[in-house]
């Protein structure tokens, strides 16, 4: 089995998009506007028609066979409006993902949206942790370290105020990914390209500073885009661990950290696959996601990993094995079984 640990649904029918609008359009009348949740109109048939000629019809021509999938990150939108909003605009998103894993058993799993919100309570993503994996069957959620959009003023992800979701993390066997949304201090910051990768690598460093792990020996956390710039720079982090009197990373990160392989040129992937241990790396794709097009080079799509990993010429068939499939079944303990 090849499973994608980080899929989004970046092509939900028009009427999320326009649920968001209304919410936009009523912040802009009143900043302190009280989101109540309301309905969403969208059918199974809708639901369908979304994903079939889309991620279900890549899943069949790339060769894998499920998917860990999330609300669209870019989407997520921590900075706009209020708790409020992010609550009830969370809580629709969510509600797509385990309507499509319903309806695609075989093809999707779940992992949660969080509501966070600047300078709010944590408490309100804990609520939807909870109410995501024990009620819609979810086995894991998408953590978001800038809530801000790039300007990065919010709590360390070492920082205390995290320490309520980390623990409920804890009790309930899910890992979070570490994933930011839109950035929205534009021109300094593009999305998908500096601002993703950015926030990945200040993600590990404030992890790699830090006791986090000390406190939580069995939180589980995942690093996606391939870790930003970490693996290419493993020397520089693996140095500062050394001149910060910080213990080696193998110790200090590498029981609790993973990276996915959402890179997207072979050499990138025979970097990470030679810096990183095998038991580190998650098969991802990101599909369809922030890069959609076809390599002139190679004259395959930019995002079909697969690719990469069967290309990589040091990999025995055991390690292959782990990372399309057994490292993901271990980070993700809820992962059903019966698939």
């Amino acid at each position: 089995m090849i499973i994608d640990c980080h899929g989004h649904y970046t092509t939900a029918p028009k009427e999320l998009g326009d649920y968001r609008d209304q919410q936009k359009a009523d912040l802009k009348k009143d900043p302190q506007h009280q989101a109540e949740k309301g309905t969403l109109k969208i059918s199974d048939d809708q639901l369908r028609a979304s994903v079939e000629g889309t991620q279900l019809k890549l899943q069949r021509e790339r060769g894998t066979d499920v998917t860990i999938f999330s609300p669209r990150a870019s989407w997520m939108g921590h900075h706009l409006g209020n708790a409020s909003t992010s609550k009830a605009w969370s809580e629709h998103c969510n509600d797509l993902i385990y309507r499509l894993t319903k309806l695609y058993p075989k093809n999707f799993v779940g992992v949660a949206q969080l509501p966070q919100s600047p300078g709010a309570p944590i408490d309100s993503s804990v609520r939807e942790l909870v109410r995501c994996v024990e009620q819609l069957g979810f086995v894991g959620c998408n953590l978001n370290p800038d809530t801000s959009g790039g300007f990065f003023n919010g709590p360390s992800l070492a920082d205390k105020y995290w320490y309520p979701l980390y623990e409920k993390m804890c009790e309930l066997r899910v890992p979070a990914m570490i994933h930011v949304s839109e950035a929205c201090n534009t021109p300094y910051y593009q999305t998908t390209g500096s601002y993703y990768l950015a926030a990945d690598t200040v993600a590990f460093m404030q992890m790699m500073t830090s006791d986090l792990f000390k406190d939580f020996p069995e939180l589980k956390l995942i690093i996606p885009h391939g870790g930003g710039a970490v693996p290419y720079h493993w020397g520089r982090f693996r140095g500062l661990a050394d001149m910060l009197k910080r213990p080696p990373l193998k110790e200090s990160v590498l029981n609790n950290v993973y990276f996915d392989t959402c890179v997207y040129h072979q050499p990138g992937i025979d970097l990470l696959l030679d810096v990183i241990p095998v038991d580190n790396i998650l098969f991802a794709s990101e599909m369809v996601g922030a890069v959609r097009g076809i390599d002139p080079e190679t004259g395959h799509y930019f995002d079909d990993t697969k690719r990469y990993i069967d290309g990589n010429k040091k990999l025995s068939a055991a390690e292959r094995a782990k990372i399309f499939e057994g490292n993901a079944r271990r980070v993700f303990p809820r992962f059903p079984a019966s698939l």
